[in-house]
């Protein structure tokens, strides 16, 4: 209102006109000093808040970003060259790249934040992984990038001595490392284990629960769909379902040799099994963990899970005493875990008996458990890249 009155001032006298001065001038003063607090609030938010950009160049970065982040990718065709998506999480920015286009040196760098998602499964996998590390260890050289963070599909073996000497801890550059599997060194202060999630290398979709999920009646008790490898213990468990004659009551479609990639025909097959099973049964690979403990949980069919530790060097310290699956064990998931293949019959006696409305009750709750798993893994995520590439403003 004050400006009325200086146009006012200007025409006639004004008693008050030295007073109105002073507060025009006053009010001038405390605006711009808004205007400062304003500026410095907001120059402030921006320094506090993260950009972080995660360069997918293993298959596991799908499952962080499209199940775990619920993110989107642009185009949405699978095999396109180039895809990219964004995301506002907590106080940072999350931008994500994927696709055989991205290669070092010829895409855009705009975070000074990374997270370098890498495959370290064989010695082909780790020594692209390495040409990767040694990029982004020149982007921090040349100060185009500040911090690094790497999540890895880890040996399933957790023989992953190679990505040791890139640790900071170990003089390294590599601030923070989340890595599959019951690895030793998991400590929860730099090294983190991360879930092996679906297998998104053969594109398996984001499940959006349904009624008929849910509420419809399931065909089979069971069911198994995979390799049987010689002397294992998977030869145990079909022989056991052959005995009693519960193969019948099972979906089981046993083969001799491993196949990496599927045909339309045998995905469709294997996602009705699972949408028509009560149970999967979930054997032992080279590693007790395996995609189909969360493709299982993805359409609300219970993980049957030998819990049996594998040959290897993961699992044996006193961080993992509830190894195999200690992610999994501490975040209390529903699965029935047995040690023996010969504890089944029971197990599918004790099914038969059970209503619909239990094994409803029972689906509800291994939904809801997957859904808030993912949901804290996307937390715990975040919070970590948080607490450790905000600066700290405690003092």
């Amino acid at each position: 209102g004050f400006t009325d009155h200086v146009a006012l001032g200007n025409e006639e006298w004004n008693p008050w006109d030295a007073d109105e001065k002073n507060e025009l001038a006053a009010s001038q003063q405390r605006y711009e000093a808004n205007l400062k607090m304003i500026k410095y609030a907001r120059s402030h938010l921006e320094q506090t808040s993260l950009k972080v950009q995660i360069w997918g160049k293993a298959a596991i970065g799908l499952y962080l970003w499209q199940h775990i982040f619920g993110g989107h990718l642009e185009p949405a065709d699978v095999t396109a060259q180039w895809r990219e998506g964004s995301q506002k999480a907590g106080k940072t920015y999350f931008s994500f790249l994927t696709g055989p286009s991205v290669v070092p040196g010829y895409f855009p760098v705009e975070a000074e934040h990374v997270v370098l998602v890498l495959n370290g499964r064989e010695p082909a996998k780790v020594a692209y992984a390495a040409q990767w590390l040694r990029y982004a260890r020149t982007l921090l050289e040349s100060r185009r990038v500040r911090r690094v963070a790497v999540l890895l599909l880890g040996s399933e073996q957790c023989r992953n001595a190679w990505i040791q000497p890139y640790l900071k801890r170990n003089g390294g550059f590599v601030s923070l490392l989340f890595i599959t599997y019951d690895y030793t060194l998991v400590n929860e202060e730099d090294i983190f284990q991360w879930p092996l999630g679906v297998a998104t290398y053969r594109n398996f979709p984001v499940v959006e629960p349904s009624w008929s999920m849910l509420h419809d009646p399931r065909s089979y008790l069971c069911n198994f769909l995979g390799t049987v490898y010689k002397n294992s213990s998977r030869e145990t468990l079909i022989e056991i379902l052959k005995q009693d004659g519960l193969d019948k009551l099972c979906w089981i479609a046993a083969r001799e040799q491993w196949q990496p990639q599927e045909t339309n025909a045998s995905f469709k097959n294997y996602q009705d099994a699972l949408l028509q099973s009560d149970l999967t049964l979930c054997p032992v690979g080279i590693n007790t963990e395996c995609y189909r403990i969360y493709e299982a949980c993805s359409y609300g069919s219970l993980p049957v899970i030998e819990d049996v530790m594998t040959l290897g060097d993961c699992g044996n310290s006193s961080m993992h005493h509830s190894a195999p699956l200690q992610l999994l064990k501490t975040m209390g998931a529903p699965f029935i875990f047995i040690k023996n293949w010969k504890e089944l019959p029971a197990i599918l006696e004790k099914e038969k008996k059970m209503s619909l409305e239990e094994k409803i009750q029972r689906r509800k709750k291994l939904l809801e458990w997957y859904r808030n798993f993912k949901a804290w893994m996307r937390q715990k995520f975040i919070n970590t890249l948080e607490n450790s590439f905000l600066p700290n403003d405690k003092g």
